[in-house]
């Protein structure tokens, strides 16, 4: 899991540096498994204004340009060959000295066909940002000479990566973290609460769930009106600070909750639909291509999305390519579901397919969070692509989530090591979203937050469909005597 300083700042109120961050995340139990600065590469450059460009005298497709690069630099001579290099453009500048990525170069003062060049304006390629090579980067007209770029561009930010557990689905979202570092003191989790956007219409696509073991509710919701395109700077950066590819506003919106939240969404083109249902039912053999470009071919087993025409999606792991939003998207429905873990994670084996979405409801996504996240989804649609909400659609209900837990104060000292005061105790699971149901001098009971798939949860231990009769009735009576056991366990605990 992926995230940089500024996002988590998004959740968390903190002054504690990188270091104090890394440390208290190690301590617990979120390990670090990198941090990364990948603005330090590019602190050498800075933006700059060309003054003036003219033909080189020597070279018909070479231009000598007079460069305004800030403060002690706000006329230097540089020498470029990209055709777009022209007066009053705001570029990215290399000073002799630089290391230019791109190019694997040192910039080094000199002449090029008798002319003297003090420098180097780059294209995204060569300082390592993109593949468009066409010519030199050229920035927002008001950008101000002589400031280094990584700040201007907003990459210095820090990249910290952590490994999570199989257990800890709720530690998949920058949300869940920051929560985590505000009960070990690190700060103060920021208040979130989705904005509710009102309806004004009938969702023209309705759900139907023919297959409620695999996805026991979907919601979905029809924005019409919408104008889909290359997202805004704030939401393409933080995509692409973690390694994301920023593909399109809708697109990208998705993306953004799934880190944000930890709350898989897709969605659909409702044009390119056919008929007005969308249905959740048993794969039959079919064969589709998913957003990936590679074509899958489902089982009875998978759980899928199909319209009139058939699949459009593997449920909870990637759409479809038919049905995907691009530039042309004018009507979107979004889809916000619940997936049952152990058929995400099967029905992944089954095709070598994978995804963020289906790695999150693998390991247990926050049962009671789809129907904020729909508002705050379409929300954020509105507000970046316009176009007006419908009403919500659904199938299904919301899952009995709600469990209790025990904690005696003892067991902290035996297992876990440390004598932890009860009161110091009771405060830690407050802050983690726990709420104490009854305290006494012994022990603390408690209600286990939505989003805590790995406290209290019933054991699952579903057979394989293909078992031989005899060998799945051994293995159910197995069940029920592990299962029993791990009730009696419990008790004991308390």
């Amino acid at each position: 899991m992926k995230f940089t300083l500024s996002w988590l700042y998004d959740h968390l109120e903190t002054s504690a540096t990188v270091e104090e961050i890394c440390a208290k995340l190690n301590q617990i139990g979120l390990e670090v498994e990198g941090v990364e600065n990948p603005g330090a590469a590019l602190e050498p450059f800075l933006t700059a204004r060309i003054l003036e460009a003219t033909q080189h005298p020597n070279a018909d497709r070479l231009q000598v340009c007079r460069v305004d690069a800030g403060p002690g630099m706000n006329d230097v001579q540089v020498v470029c060959g990209a055709p777009n290099a022209r007066a009053g453009l705001a570029v990215i500048f290399a000073k002799p000295g630089t290391y230019v990525p791109g190019l694997d170069i040192t910039i080094k003062e000199g002449k090029i066909r008798g002319e003297a060049s003090g420098g180097m304006l780059c294209s995204l390629r060569e300082v390592g940002l993109g593949e468009e090579s066409g010519g030199i980067a050229e920035l927002p007209e008001e950008t101000f000479p002589g400031q280094s770029y990584a700040d201007f561009a907003g990459l210095d930010d820090v990249v910290i990566e952590i490994a999570i557990t199989p257990n800890r689905g709720d530690a998949l979202s920058v949300r869940g973290i920051a929560r985590d570092l505000a009960a070990a003191g690190l700060g103060t989790l920021r208040p979130w609460l989705a904005e509710a956007v009102e309806g004004t219409f009938e969702s023209p696509v309705v759900w139907e769930n023919a297959y409620p073991e695999a996805c026991p509710w979907v919601l979905g919701r029809t924005v019409r009106g919408v104008k889909n395109g290359p997202s805004p700077d704030w939401l393409r950066r933080k995509l692409e600070s973690i390694g994301l590819r920023s593909i399109s506003t809708l697109v990208d919106i998705t993306n953004y909750f799934c880190f944000d939240l930890g709350r898989p969404l897709h969605v659909f083109d409702i044009k390119k639909l056919s008929g007005n249902r969308l249905t959740l039912c048993h794969g039959a053999g079919e064969t589709f291509k998913a957003l990936d470009g590679q074509d899958y071919t489902v089982s009875p087993d998978d759980c899928v999305i199909t319209d009139a025409n058939g699949v459009q999606s593997v449920a909870g792991i990637m759409g479809g390519e038919a049905s995907g939003a691009d530039e042309g998207t004018m009507d979107v429905f979004i889809e916000c579901a619940l997936f049952d873990p152990v058929h995400i994670a099967l029905s992944c084996r089954r095709l070598g397919l994978s995804s963020d979405s289906s790695y999150r409801f693998e390991r247990g996504v926050d049962q009671a969070l789809p129907v904020a996240a729909m508002e705050a989804a379409t929300r954020m649609v509105v507000d970046l692509c316009g176009g007006e909400a419908s009403e919500v659609v659904s199938a299904g209900a919301p899952p009995a989530w709600q469990r209790e837990a025990t904690l005696r104060f003892s067991r902290v000292r035996d297992l876990g090591g440390l004598d932890v005061p009860a009161e110091e105790s009771v405060a830690l699971l407050e802050k983690l979203g726990f709420e104490v149901q009854d305290k006494t001098e012994t022990h603390v009971r408690a209600s286990v937050p939505s989003w805590r798939n790995d406290i209290a949860q019933k054991p699952v231990l579903a057979q394989g469909r293909d078992l031989p009769a005899d060998q799945a009735a051994r293995a159910a009576e197995g069940v029920e005597q592990i299962e029993a056991r791990v009730i009696w366990w419990k008790k004991s605990c308390v």
